[in-house]
């Protein structure tokens, strides 16, 4: 586990592709359990250890995810996700070409709890959550793009639904029109960066997670 920020109120993490944030129906270990069992060792701390989860990214995507060591700092964070403070900043890896090389994309999510997808409309429709990202073409090469993406609202698979609705789907990612998956079942979406103002400290902080060490992400991120 690379830890990318900890002191006594937070800690960050740079989650693997198929690490889960918080259980689901497999029941595989977490990265919170991983989190907290590292805490406990290098503290030498008895009995359970506290934890909050601020926020979630998807089980094939990887990058940083911050967590709560403090039910005070919890608080605070969450609050700050609700009233848009905390920036986050992906890149990913797409087939086709966007439209423009920089721009911003609004669309309207109606989630498939059933499929486990959200599908992006154009106009509002029954159900829908608007999402808002802008992203901007850093490089490019013979068959992918490498694209920089500030999320504005943070919906299910928002990034995926939205990519895939101009015709850009992520590689790898399958559920949302990718040709073929990744050998590690992952696909190449990156939480690259999380800028917010400490809960505690008040002091601004950046958290940076490097990509995972592939072919096609060292082929982009010199």
């Amino acid at each position: 586990m690379e830890v990318l920020y900890e002191d006594n109120h937070i800690i960050a993490v740079n989650k693997q592709v198929s690490d889960i944030v918080q259980g689901d129906i497999t029941g595989d270990e977490t990265l919170a359990n991983q989190v907290k069992a590292y805490i406990k060792e290098k503290y030498n701390k008895p009995g359970a250890v506290f934890l909050g989860v601020v926020h979630r990214i998807d089980r094939p995507v990887s990058g940083a995810v911050l967590f709560a060591r403090t039910g005070k700092a919890l608080s605070r964070l969450n609050e700050m996700i609700k009233e848009r403070k905390i920036r986050k900043t992906y890149w990913a890896i797409v087939k086709n070409q966007p439209p423009t090389d920089a721009g911003t994309l609004e669309h309207y999510l109606v989630r498939n709890s059933d499929q486990n997808k959200s599908i992006a409309h154009d106009q509002e429709v029954p159900n829908s959550q608007k999402a808002i990202l802008s992203y901007k073409v850093i490089a490019a090469g013979n068959e992918y793009y490498y694209l920089e993406i500030d999320l504005q609202t943070g919906r299910h698979h928002q990034i995926r639904a939205q990519l895939a609705k101009i015709g850009c789907p992520i590689k790898g990612d399958i559920k949302y029109g990718a040709e073929r998956a990744n050998a590690d079942k992952g696909i190449n979406l990156h939480a690259r960066k999380i800028e917010f103002t400490h809960p505690v400290s008040k002091t601004p902080i950046t958290i940076i997670a490097p990509p995972p060490k592939d072919v096609l992400w060292n082929y982009f991120v010199k």
